[in-house]
């Protein structure tokens, strides 16, 4: 039997976005990730659908974001194209339950990640699609697993994942229990990577331009999940682990924003090292695994770190184009010299935004993150609803066999009130769990004061209409940051210095991939001052505007600041703002200088320190 997870995913279509939530969704549909399938060849022409080109992660990565996206907008044509792929993966399953693209003889060589891969998509669209064949496709694929690594055992990308594999593999056995499903699990965390060890007795502290698969962003990222998923079979702490890990690389390698350096590898806490698109999007995907399975509303306060920060900031405010990383500091976005390239391991293209700039991983992949977040907006307990994730949506389920629905009517992180409107068919008594994030230094439901960083529980008996009405107190706050820097907060909204930008389209094609307008490649570039340290730690003055058609645009922000500033002598060092300034001494007058959330901003200054007086 596997532990009970605390809450549990509403998977059938119960949950659909509204507002800003659902803006950016169809920002996503009309932008790249709903149309890679008709641009990009690994996509349009993958092998796991007859063509000739990727077989590997490339389709999975895209489906597994694409999938949710078009039913949580309830788009016949994206549905009709994604069932297009799964009917062409599904067809060219083989007799004895392979599904991966390739002959009998690669089988021996294929990296099987993209098999486990496969399988959370396959689980994730027979939720969704409510298909039926698709129980049976995983049982005969994960039966061949199970016969396939008694005798050739998992390497490479498998070996660093293989807890993902836990995930659809728990979902085939809840509808399908056989004690080899179990035995299978443990097979996989036999030959797979055990990254407590790796946390256990650290030896990464400082960042090596060296590559190594156990100190990859990405690798990382996804295994914060890992004794959580786990715990489901082994029982313990689902926490621990987690909490451990997060510990030590946020000592070591944090970031302003909440996350961790990987460019590729873990590259130390300097605010120019970038960190990988898929890394954000896949840490955003391990805490909400660990929300679901711990309860633990510090999960959810992680995650929207992460939403409503790294991930826009990375990604163009149409969602056309992307970066491979971003930096905290980013002053240029621009092909860096060859002899003098910042990053660990990547390539000089690294930070440019475009179709797939440095490698195609994350082109596939970064579509999962807001589609996933809106999914994870409402979770069910054992005693009714828990409000999880505070982005504009609605549910509509049934609690005891009556009809319930609930609105949440916000635009936070923009703002900072929250309206619940719950309509029962029939009098039902159930609990709804708001969770009131830790960002914010007081809270109030209904009138009624409540603590940040916890659930507040609303159990009645529901009958008709009922509104709830929540208030958070948002301060601005200098946070502080290694080198004796500083970094603005203001409730969940990291800020930073809004530099005008010049884009630079770059329309070419390399290796028969084609980049044309909307799909180029940019480079960006500064068009005002950056070089700034705070001249004041209080004082800020903030502005709300509308929320427009692109609520992540650095144009038309929905909420700024205005802060005391002044200019220091901060060099540009190839491409690449210094680590810090020659000195804090002002170099001219204070000025008032307009700051704009992280995530609106794609030319950023965001670790500064405080000026000399």
């Amino acid at each position: 039997m596997l532990n009970k997870t605390k809450f549990t995913f509403f998977t059938k279509g119960e949950i659909k976005p509204a507002g800003w939530a659902r803006t950016q969704l169809m920002l996503q549909a009309k932008g790249l990730s709903g149309n890679l399938d008709k641009v990009w060849p690994d996509v349009r022409d993958s092998r796991w659908i007859g063509g000739d080109r990727d077989g590997w992660e490339r389709v999975p990565y895209w489906l597994d974001g694409f999938i949710p996206l078009a039913y949580l907008l309830e788009d016949e044509d994206l549905i009709g194209r994604a069932r297009r792929y799964i009917d062409g993966i599904i067809a060219q399953q083989c007799e004895d339950g392979w599904i991966c693209p390739c002959s009998l003889e690669e089988r021996r060589n294929y990296d099987l990640w993209s098999a486990i891969l496969i399988a959370k998509v396959l689980a994730m669209y027979a939720d969704l699609s409510g298909d039926r064949r698709i129980e049976n496709v995983l049982y005969r694929m994960m039966n061949n697993m199970w016969v396939f690594i008694r005798h050739t055992t998992i390497d490479n990308w498998a070996a660093m994942r293989w807890f993902e594999m836990l995930i659809p593999l728990y979902w085939l056995y809840e509808r399908r229990p056989e004690n080899w499903m179990l035995r299978l699990a443990d097979r996989l965390q036999e030959q797979g990577y055990d990254y407590r060890r790796l946390f256990d007795n650290y030896h990464d502290q400082k960042p090596e331009r060296v590559w190594t698969y156990y100190t990859h962003v990405v690798n990382l990222a996804m295994a914060i999940k890992q004794e959580a998923l786990v715990w489901r079979k082994d029982g313990g702490d689902p926490e621990e682990y987690a909490k451990k890990m997060l510990d030590t690389l946020f000592t070591h390698h944090g970031m302003a924003v909440g996350h961790f350096t990987g460019d590729e590898c873990l590259m130390g806490d300097s605010p120019v090292q970038g960190t990988e698109l898929c890394g954000v999007v896949e840490a955003m995907y391990s805490y909400e695994q660990l929300l679901e399975i711990s309860g633990d509303p510090m999960w959810g306060d992680y995650l929207e770190k992460l939403a409503f920060n790294a991930l826009p900031a990375t990604i163009s405010a149409d969602m056309w184009t992307h970066q491979y990383v971003q930096q905290t500091n980013q002053i240029r976005c621009s092909r860096l010299p060859e002899d003098h390239v910042a990053w660990g391991t990547n390539g000089p293209e690294a930070n440019m935004f475009g179709l797939e700039p440095n490698f195609g991983c994350c082109t596939a992949n970064f579509n999962q993150g807001w589609p996933k977040l809106v999914m994870s907006a409402f979770m069910r307990t054992d005693d009714g609803v828990a409000s999880t994730v505070l982005v504009p949506s609605t549910l509509d389920t049934t609690i005891d066999g009556v009809p319930v629905g609930c609105a949440l009517i916000t635009e936070y992180p923009f703002r900072n009130t929250l309206k619940y409107v719950v309509k029962a068919a029939s009098p039902v008594r159930f609990t709804l769990s708001i969770r009131i994030p830790a960002c914010a230094k007081t809270a109030s439901v209904d009138g009624q004061p409540v603590e940040p960083g916890a659930f507040f529980d609303v159990e009645r008996q529901w009958s008709g209409v009922t509104e709830i009405s929540v208030e958070l107190g948002f301060e601005c706050a200098l946070t502080d940051r290694p080198r004796d820097m500083k970094a603005l907060w203001r409730g969940p909204l990291l800020y930073s210095v809004a530099i005008r930008e010049r884009w630079e389209m770059l329309e070419y094609t390399r290796n028969g991939v084609e980049r044309k307008f909307p799909y180029c490649d940019y480079e960006v570039y500064p068009e005002s001052r950056w070089n700034y340290a705070f001249a004041d730690a209080h004082g800020f003055d903030v502005k709300e505007s509308p929320i427009g058609d692109m609520p992540f645009s650095g144009d038309r922000p929905p909420v700024e600041i205005t802060a005391a500033m002044a200019p220091v002598d901060w060099r540009e060092e190839f491409g690449i703002a210094a680590v810090r300034p020659v000195s804090n001494r002002p170099i001219g007058p204070v000025e008032q200088v307009r700051m704009i959330p992280y995530g609106c901003a794609r030319l950023r200054m965001t670790e500064m320190p405080m000026a000399e007086k």
